[in-house]
């Protein structure tokens, strides 16, 4: 399984990078889009939009089922990665090259308590 170190993660299959601006990257993981498929569609939450910690911000589909993503922690939707939603298929080819939405915390201590790789590894291995 590809787990990035250098990454933080969600249960409900986020990675999470923090940016040097301290905004933050999210996209799913490897694990995720292996287990949806081949992705067909994305919709990606509005740029301003608020959001809090665990709110589902965002959809994918696969050919197999729709899934949401979730904001991993609360704050404000700072980007949208348009090319996701316009070539779905390539977080099938990367899920870590290829973004989903940046968010710009409430709190940036609120990343320190999600999930290191390790912590990741170990949730996936409970399903």
């Amino acid at each position: 399984m590809n787990v990035p170190t250098h990454l933080k993660y969600t249960a409900s299959h986020e990675w999470i990078r923090t940016e040097a601006d301290g905004t933050l990257t999210v996209g799913i993981t490897d694990h995720a889009q292996e287990a949806l498929g081949d992705l067909v569609f994305i919709e990606l939450p509005a740029i301003g939009r608020k959001v809090k910690a665990g709110e589902a911000c965002a959809v994918v589909e696969s050919v197999k089922a729709a899934s949401d993503i979730y904001a991993p922690v609360s704050g404000e939707i700072a980007a949208a990665n348009k090319q996701v939603v316009e070539s779905p298929e390539t977080i099938n080819a990367d899920a870590y090259d290829h973004w989903l939405f940046k968010l710009k915390p409430e709190n940036a201590a609120d990343v320190a308590p999600l999930l290191d790789a390790a912590g990741y590894i170990a949730a996936v291995g409970d399903e």
